[in-house]
């Protein structure tokens, strides 16, 4: 597999990374070993009695369902994770298999990669605001969607929204703290201004979640005042 940087060069995947990224992303025990299945498959585990195969393409297990037969248990349904190819009417299987574009229902953010439990529809009125659209972002950047930080999304200030939204336009382009706060239309001189935490919110949850999520999604090269957000740089091919 292949990822496609911000300058539109093809880097390749490293798979093994992936594969176990995944893993975590969806609950997999770690007890559960993963099973190559030939011509890049592979069976990654069962997650709530639910086989999850990894395939270097949709084709390839279209063309050959025994594949899927091989992973099948009573009363479970088979979740397969692929790239979305260029051309895809619909849903490519039948009952009982669930496709999972792995461009969609996965994001990557802070080494990691996060599932995101459906696939998040224009936003209507009334619909969830936490619902995370742009990666692990909401529509509005107020919300991230963060596992290995906490549990439920983590809301953030207007300012810091602001900055998150400014970050995610440069595609993971690496750019100044003056481009970022000019951009954001924010007085603050650096980005990681805006995440301090002041004396009377120290251990507050809340504040160090909003920290530890700056952290986990914002690279920086502190010496020479670079900042990018690499997440935001992601497409896969």
């Amino acid at each position: 597999m292949t990822v496609e940087a911000a300058d539109g060069a093809a880097l390749v995947l490293d798979e093994d990374w992936l594969r176990q990224k995944l893993r975590l992303a969806l609950g997999i025990e770690s007890r559960d070993g993963i099973d190559d299945l030939g011509g890049g498959v592979w069976r990654l585990g069962d997650a709530r009695c639910s086989p999850i195969v990894l395939a270097r393409n949709l084709t390839r297990v279209l063309h050959e369902p025994a594949l899927l037969e091989r992973v099948r248990v009573p009363g479970g349904d088979i979740r397969v994770i692929t790239p979305r190819p260029s051309i895809t009417r619909g849903s490519p299987f039948g009952a009982g298999v669930e496709w999972l574009a792995l461009e969609e229902r996965f994001t990557f953010y802070g080494g990691g990669i996060s599932f995101i439990t459906s696939t998040p529809p224009p936003a209507p009125a009334g619909a969830d605001p936490t619902a995370p659209v742009n990666g692990p972002f909401s529509a509005d950047f107020r919300w991230a969607t963060l596992p290995s930080v906490q549990a439920t999304p983590i809301q953030f200030t207007d300012g810091q929204a602001k900055v998150f939204d400014v970050l995610w336009s440069f595609k993971g382009e690496v750019t100044t703290a003056d481009r970022i706060m000019a951009r954001a239309e924010l007085d603050s001189a650096k980005p990681s201004d805006l995440f301090k935490i002041k004396a009377k919110d120290k251990r507050k949850p809340l504040h160090e979640a909003r920290l530890a999520a700056y952290h986990a999604l914002v690279m920086t090269r502190q010496r020479e005042g670079l900042y990018s957000m690499p997440c935001a740089a992601v497409v896969l091919a």
